[in-house]
């Protein structure tokens, strides 16, 4: 069976922890952010943690294996 490749843009978009979570960056962060408040503007900064129903699906497309 061959190799499992990465997807690559998958892999720009999100981080993984030391602990094996996964990490994203918010939409919307760059359009139009004048009009945006500043609290709004802040959260952009942080990366926030991957939602579980979504979670199977990107560790596939990563080429990770189950977390134990």
């Amino acid at each position: 069976m061959p190799k499992m490749k990465t997807h690559k843009a998958t892999a720009k978009r999100f981080k993984i922890t030391g602990t094996g979570k996964l990490l994203r960056r918010k939409q919307c962060s760059t359009h139009l952010r004048r009009n945006k408040s500043k609290r709004v503007r802040r959260s952009f900064d942080k990366d926030h943690p991957l939602s579980k129903t979504d979670q199977k699906r990107v560790r596939r497309l990563l080429g990770l294996r189950k977390r134990k």
